[in-house]
């Protein structure tokens, strides 16, 4: 690894951290020897990135300092490339959109040599897409992000109909369906949703 990706790489884990991160840590997160990362902390320091701490103690990076503009390596954008071919194959409306609009971002604040590896499109997603009617799995997202509860009918594996308060805690994504990992209320108790296929949904229907 390059010096320079080597001290991005340090502030961007100091700067994700909720507590002091020692040389150990940083030094396995990144393959590198802790003498490295002592000697870039230092290297950060002397340019004036507002890094605290020492041997022994872990690293703190104050609040309030900002990095320009992310750049991506060729291994780094084509992981962005198929990331955002698998979402695609999720049933997520909004997700799909959104990973569009990321395409578009992306590719518009790329160098030339990556932007042709990105324009290449040589890696691809394959199997079956998850259907997307069914529940809207954009509200499901916001439910859990501002800890609301949600009321919903429901089909059980016997195909028997029922109405559900749920807390939702967290969504899994399958290329076949998503479930749904919430706390109801019916039976006091955690319980996992599943969207189900498109033969599954016509079926309940």
């Amino acid at each position: 690894m390059r010096k320079a990706s080597r001290l991005f790489e340090i502030i961007q884990i100091l700067r994700l951290a909720r507590k002091p991160v020692t040389a150990a840590d940083i030094a396995g997160q990144m393959e590198v020897s802790q003498r490295s990362v002592y000697r870039d902390i230092a290297a950060l320091q002397a340019m004036r990135v507002p890094i605290e701490g020492g041997r022994g103690l872990g690293y703190i990076l104050r609040p309030g300092f900002d990095l320009p503009p992310l750049m991506f390596s060729i291994e780094e954008t084509e992981a962005i490339v198929l990331a955002l071919a698998l979402l695609d194959r999720t049933g997520d409306r909004e997700l799909k959109q959104a990973a569009k609009r990321v395409n578009r971002k992306i590719a518009a604040a790329m160098t030339p040599s990556l932007r042709r590896t990105f324009d290449a499109n040589a890696l691809y997603a394959w199997g079956t897409t998850a259907p997307s009617e069914g529940i809207d799995l954009a509200v499901v997202r916001r439910a859990i992000r501002d800890e609301q509860k949600l009321a919903i009918a429901y089909r059980d594996e016997s195909g028997r109909a029922t109405e559900r308060t749920i807390r939702p805690l967290a969504l899994i994504y399958y290329s076949e369906a998503a479930n749904i990992v919430a706390w109801c209320e019916l039976r006091h108790a955690l319980r996992n949703f599943r969207g189900g296929t498109r033969e599954e949904q016509r079926a309940r229907r």
